[in-house]
């Protein structure tokens, strides 16, 4: 599955009316098998392309294409089946806190069952055994029938992640999956995430505020700031000049796996160290 954005803007979800676009005029292609790590400061935009790339959102101006068609000019039912083959996780996953975990994985199978399955699922989880593989990605399998309210953030966080490795979906779109995993878990779940999209030959998409894990996993980065591209790069171009452009006044938001200090931060003309793949 490949998409592109046409100089597509759009506004964050949570937008009042009369906002402005958190998205302005961009243009960006994602080929099948793809994978990129979307990184900028807080309010840059990020979220609203990703909803704008899973059809969760519609442009207000410009256009996005699937495949080379405008979702938004399909019938309902077609859009819903395009959906489908989307996967979209939010930072925070809608987690209902009385629900077995092993349910809320196998949610992520919903698109691809018919009704009754999904209904007996609901009883009675169908695929226990897939459910359990998605988890042990994520060191999760001794909470498969545990309650989601008995998780810590972290946890839920997983939960939420397994659910892309049951699905089906061609495109995985995630949004900030690290926000509340220490620097191990980060990297173990970026590493089952990427490996995950390989086997399948599915594009990854990840937005992500840890930089240093984006350059060293992700071989193409595309930063944005204001709502507007600012580098399309593969990671062993991006230079800290590029980022130093890119965070501005916001240097405290360069962070890795830990915290960087602004003031021991290298020379603006200093390249990152990074291999091309």
């Amino acid at each position: 599955m490949k998409i592109d954005l046409r100089n597509a803007s759009g506004k964050h979800p949570a937008a009042r009316p009369g906002a402005a676009a958190a998205v302005r005029g961009l243009s960006l292609s994602v080929r099948a098998g793809e994978q990129l790590a979307i990184i900028g400061p807080s309010g840059a935009g990020k979220t609203t392309l990703l909803h704008l790339m899973a059809c969760a959102l519609r442009p207000s101006a410009g256009v996005v294409l699937i495949n080379d068609k405008d979702p938004w000019q399909l019938p309902r039912s077609l859009l819903q089946h395009l959906r489908g083959a989307l996967f979209l996780a939010p930072q925070v996953p809608p987690l209902p806190p009385r629900q077995r975990v092993i349910t809320a994985v196998l949610a992520g199978r919903l698109p691809h069952e018919g009704l009754w399955t999904s209904l007996r699922s609901l009883f009675y989880p169908v695929d226990i055994p897939r459910a359990e593989r998605a988890l042990a990605g994520f060191d999760m399998s001794d909470k498969l029938f545990d309650r989601v309210d008995r998780l810590s953030g972290g946890e839920r966080q997983r939960v939420g992640l397994a659910r892309a490795l049951v699905s089906e979906a061609s495109l995985l779109l995630v949004d900030e999956p690290l926000s509340a995993l220490d620097p191990t878990r980060s990297q173990h779940a970026i590493e089952t995430l990427a490996q995950a999209a390989r086997e399948r030959g599915a594009a990854l998409v990840a937005t992500l505020h840890h930089v240093e894990m984006a350059l060293a996993h992700f071989p193409r980065i595309v930063g944005l700031r204001d709502g507007e591209l600012a580098f399309d790069l593969p990671a062993c171009a991006v230079t800290q000049e590029h980022l130093h452009a890119l965070y501005a006044q916001q240097l405290h938001e360069l962070t890795g796996p830990a915290s960087v200090d602004p003031e021991s931060f290298p020379a603006a003309s200093a390249p990152v160290v990074m291999h091309c793949r």
